[in-house]
């Protein structure tokens, strides 16, 4: 997913300071709103096929 998608992500559920972070911190925060584990890039051999960042993850 390109940085602008992820930046709008996080608008649309309302996080703050967007321009600031790293794609990477930007999706634990995405994460960490949504009510799940700030994990990515975190764990491997992830266990969580359904997550909407395991490709690139994992990948």
């Amino acid at each position: 997913m390109t940085l602008r998608k992820i930046q709008q992500t996080a608008r649309n559920l309302g996080l703050k300071n967007i321009s600031r972070h790293r794609k990477e911190s930007l999706i634990r925060a995405i994460q960490e709103t949504e009510g799940n584990a700030p994990c990515f890039k975190g764990i491997d051999d992830c266990g969580e096929f359904s997550c909407l960042w395991r490709e690139e993850c994992q990948g």
